[in-house]
Parts: structure tokens; C-alpha cells; sequence
């Protein structure tokens, strides 16, 4: 039987509570369950107390093959119960199609704006050199 450390949502619409339960793979999210391990309440100011855990039941379902979630993982990493490997994705970082099409537009606008700048210059300082010469 394959093991998951999970959340199960709990709470109200747009109140959300959630347990961390031990479950077989095979069942619904909100559905059976083999045990409660601890909760989260992310409505919770993040310097408060948001994640309970039951490390004691955590380190022995980790012992016997249970394999946490990505969200619980960080949980469990946090409590110094898992070691969680960093993830690289550089392309989510870059902005989409349309961003990335503004950003490309602004940049030629800003080309533009010092290339006239830099002729403006260039004909000031041509323009008092021939006064000069002329005199």
C-alpha cells in the first residue's frame, strides 16, 4: 500500500484550515485517511503559529515508506524533519508574451529618445563652432 503525507482541506468557503494526514494514494483528497499527523492554518500571520505537527507520528510514517507532498515537504523541511531538495525553474521567472512584448517596445522608445538626444547634442555643439568660425 503506497503511502502519502498530505493536506486535507478542512474550514469554511474562502476560510480555509487544512489537516496533514497519512493516506493511501488511492483516496480522495478530502476523503479516508489513515491518521491526522498535525494541521496548518494559513489564514494565520505567518510569525504565528500556522503549522502543528506531530513529529513523533511523522518520523515513524516516514520510517515505514510514507512520501510526503511538495506543500508538506516544506513543512516538514521546516521542522528539520526532511531535507527538501531546491527546485530550478529559471523560465518561470521571465515574463509572458505580452510583458515581454511591452518590455521590448519601452526599450526601443528609450533607444530612440537618447539616439534624438545625442543628435540634439551634436548639432548644439556644431552650431557655436561655425558662429566661432565665421567671425
Amino acid at each position: 500500500m503506497a503511502l502519502k503525507i498530505r493536506l486535507a482541506r478542512a474550514g469554511s468557503k474562502k476560510r480555509p484550515y487544512y489537516h496533514v494526514v497519512i493516506a493511501d494514494v488511492r483516496a480522495p483528497r478530502d476523503g479516508r485517511f489513515i491518521e491526522q499527523v498535525g494541521s496548518w492554518n494559513p489564514m494565520l500571520p505567518k510569525d504565528g503559529e500556522r503549522v502543528k505537527l506531530n513529529e513523533e507520528r511523522i518520523k515513524h510514517w516516514l520510517d515505514n515508506g510514507a512520501l510526503p507532498t511538495d506543500r508538506v515537504l516544506r513543512f516538514l523541511a521546516d521542522a528539520g524533519l526532511a531535507e527538501r531538495s531546491e527546485r530550478s525553474n529559471p523560465n518561470k521567472a521571465k515574463p509572458g508574451k505580452k510583458a515581454q512584448e511591452r518590455i521590448d517596445a519601452a526599450k526601443q522608445a528609450e533607444e530612440e529618445a537618447k539616439a534624438a538626444a545625442a543628435e540634439a547634442e551634436a548639432a548644439a555643439n556644431e552650431a557655436p563652432a561655425e558662429e566661432a568660425a565665421s567671425e
